[in-house]
């Protein structure tokens, strides 16, 4: 069996960032957790758009299932989505994950959430870790990054508060859910 490691933490706390630097230093595949997204159409037939990002705007059993098919550690290549930041949307089969790999490294806010579907995927980790940062620090990268792809200044800063600023305070409250907690200054 492959070991699957898990970061967690809010939205705009630097864990893209501190993943891809963790699994390139244990030679490790890295697949995260927002090729889950459930696209745009989707999103709008479900009446969700305006809460993208939201823990039920994702497909969590779907990801839960992909990281259990992970482990089992198949003969065949297995391909997972990603997503594309310019676009906004999932894109599945653009990651690869051969079965020469020995470790997974995922990411993303809501692995450590104790409600279904999102057990399950804390259920298929080896061990998860939470990535703390300021939330000053936090929430200006959350604006930044909504203007880099589109939002105005105040579109941005009204998405923060109304959508990330929610998500952000139910991610924290999984943290005691983790293996241990690590510092966003420390990698």
């Amino acid at each position: 069996m492959r070991r699957i490691l898990g970061l967690a933490g809010p939205p705009g706390a630097g864990k893209t960032t501190y993943a891809v630097a963790w699994a390139r230093d244990l030679g490790a595949a890295y697949l995260p957790m927002d090729g889950f997204h459930l696209a745009d159409v989707a999103l709008d037939s479900l009446g969700l758009r305006d809460r993208k990002g939201a823990p039920e705007t994702f497909d969590a059993a779907g990801y839960a299932a992909l990281l259990r098919r992970l482990r089992e550690r198949p003969d065949e290549t297995v391909w997972a989505p990603a997503f594309e930041r310019d676009l906004e949307q999932p894109l599945a089969g653009a990651i690869r994950i051969g079965p020469e790999v020995d470790v997974v490294v995922t990411e993303g806010n809501y692995l450590l959430l104790d409600d279904p579907p999102w057990r399950a995927v804390r259920e298929a980790l080896d061990e998860c870790a939470y990535l703390d940062v300021d939330d000053a620090v936090r929430t200006e990268r959350l604006v930044a990054r909504h203007v880099e792809f589109g939002k105005s200044t105040a579109e941005a800063e009204a998405w923060v508060a109304a959508v990330d600023e929610p998500n952000a305070r139910l991610v924290a409250a999984s943290r005691g859910r983790a293996d241990r907690v690590v510092s966003a200054a420390v990698r």
